[in-house]
């Protein structure tokens, strides 16, 4: 029983790592070339919604799946969150040259550099779950703030807003807002429900 067990974790694992590698190879692959530039400016904001949401939709649907994301440790879900430095600098970097709105960047820029400076102060606090909890709540805050704003403005198609779509930035909404995302939303389900 045991042996099955860890087997069908495993394979969940491999199924996960690949999804992922895949994901990041497309997202990549049509950044470089132009692609995401090619399509309608709100097409962003709706890939990164059903980037976030179908893999929330899978961990619902999926026991295995929601069985391999509750044996994560929590320290690992949280520590994944340390990215969003990067992103945070690379928002502001952005708006300095003036290529993104400046709202869209204090929004999530600022969001993005307060969760990644978050983390090590997480995980050097006192072992509880309470801390995760309030740590991928907060998160989850800063993903409504931000998305918020960059769906906003890219329905509106606010100037400069077509930017986020030019590669290397795409990486952000179509990859890391989107399995953050989904991550922050799933560890959160797993610490509330354990």
């Amino acid at each position: 029983m045991n042996s099955t067990l860890a087997s069908n974790d495993k394979t969940v694992e491999r199924w996960f790592a690949l999804v992922l590698t895949l994901w990041a190879v497309i997202v990549s692959i049509a950044g470089y070339y132009s692609l995401f530039v090619r399509l309608p400016l709100p097409s962003i904001g709706i890939l990164a919604t059903l980037g976030i949401t179908l893999p929330v939709i899978i961990y619902y649907r999926s026991s295995a799946f929601q069985t391999y994301i509750r044996s994560l440790d929590p320290l690992h879900l949280t520590l994944f969150h340390v990215w969003r430095i990067l992103a945070g600098f690379t928002f502001f970097y952005y708006g300095s040259q003036n290529l993104l709105p400046k709202q869209f960047v204090i929004n999530a820029g600022y969001g993005d550099l307060i969760v990644g400076f978050l983390v090590p102060l997480v995980l050097i606090a006192k072992q509880s779950k309470n801390k995760y909890i309030a740590f991928h709540i907060f998160s989850l805050l800063d993903f409504v703030g931000a998305v918020g704003t960059g769906l906003t403005f890219t329905i509106l198609q606010v100037p400069l807003m077509e930017n986020i779509a030019t590669f290397p930035l795409v990486l952000i909404p179509l990859y890391g807002v989107c399995v953050t995302g989904a991550l922050s939303w799933m560890a959160l389900d797993t610490l509330l429900r354990s």
